[in-house]
Formats: C-alpha cells, sequence, structure tokens
C-alpha cells in the first residue's frame, strides 16, 4: 500500500514538474508580413491608369493575404461587373498564390482537382495577381473590365511594379 502511495507522488511531481517546464516554454507564434494601406492604395492608382492610358475602363481590386478586401477603386465609366469580379480574381489569387491564369490552366486539365468546387469565391478569370514580398504572398491586385483578361493581368501587374522597390 506505501508503495502505490510513493508511486502516486512520483508521478504527480513528475508531472508537476513537466507542466512547469512548458510553462516556461514561450507560445508558440507566427509571424507574417502585411501589405501597407498606402502601399495598396499606390498599387491600384497604378494599375488603375495603367489601363486608363490604354482606354480601358477598369476596376482594380487590392486584397490582403487573406484575401480580405483593403482597396476597390471603379474607374469612370467602368463595367458594373467589375465592382463583383475583380475582388474575386483578388481574393483567388491572394488565397490560392498564384495568378487566376495559372488557376484557369491548372483546373482546365482533365482530372484536376478543382477548388472552385468548394470555394464559390474563387474564379478562373484572368486579372488577379498575388504581392510578394520576398516569396511570402502579402496581398493580391486584380484588374477586370479590360478587353481581355491578359490585358486586366498587364495592368495588375503594373501596379506590383509601381510598388516592388518597397516589397522587402
Amino acid at each position: 500500500m506505501l508503495r502505490c502511495y510513493v508511486f502516486a507522488v512520483v508521478a504527480g511531481l513528475a508531472t508537476l514538474t513537466s507542466l512547469n517546464a512548458r510553462a516556461a516554454d514561450p507560445l508558440p507564434t507566427v509571424t507574417y508580413k502585411l501589405l501597407p494601406a498606402a502601399l495598396s492604395l499606390e498599387a491600384a492608382q497604378a494599375a488603375l491608369a495603367a489601363c486608363k492610358a490604354q482606354g480601358y475602363n477598369v476596376t482594380v481590386s487590392v486584397v490582403d493575404r487573406l484575401g480580405l478586401s483593403q482597396i476597390l477603386i471603379v474607374g469612370d465609366g467602368a463595367s458594373p461587373t467589375g465592382r463583383t469580379l475583380a475582388p474575386r480574381k483578388a481574393y483567388t489569387s491572394a488565397v490560392r498564390r498564384i495568378t487566376t491564369g495559372e488557376l484557369n490552366q491548372r483546373v482546365s486539365v482533365p482530372g484536376a482537382f478543382n477548388p472552385l468546387q468548394f470555394d464559390a469565391q474563387l474564379t478562373i478569370e484572368r486579372g488577379g495577381v498575388p504581392i510578394n514580398a520576398d516569396k511570402e504572398t502579402v496581398g493580391a491586385i486584380a484588374v477586370s473590365g479590360a478587353p481581355g483578361g491578359d490585358k486586366d493581368e498587364a495592368c495588375a501587374q503594373a501596379g506590383i511594379a509601381k510598388i516592388s522597390d518597397r516589397l522587402k
């Protein structure tokens, strides 16, 4: 009987010791980069200007790394559909961490996994581009309204190019 008590005391002390050791360990944390609102606005304005210079009236959306809206600029004379499509393009690029054109290519392969079946906000319309700082996606920019997704994407790339020197 005494052995049972001794065993229980030793087991209890061992447990307390391990709990104290765990309490001394720092909590696990995650560090990530954020896309500042000022850079988001600057990129959006540059994308809008790039399309306007070519005669395209577009809508530009910038989202954070989680796909949450930061900026939505509807250019003068832009199509009403851009108000919903540009944010979806940006969301897609942010959460998938690839361009919407790349996603289009991936899902067009027979038998390929198609995430669009599971997330109604995703789209494969070209024009969404992730914004990366080093190799980490910090957000995405998308353009909608130019005559073709390739032109939308080129304007989005122009927006990223405007801020690329500050994406470190």
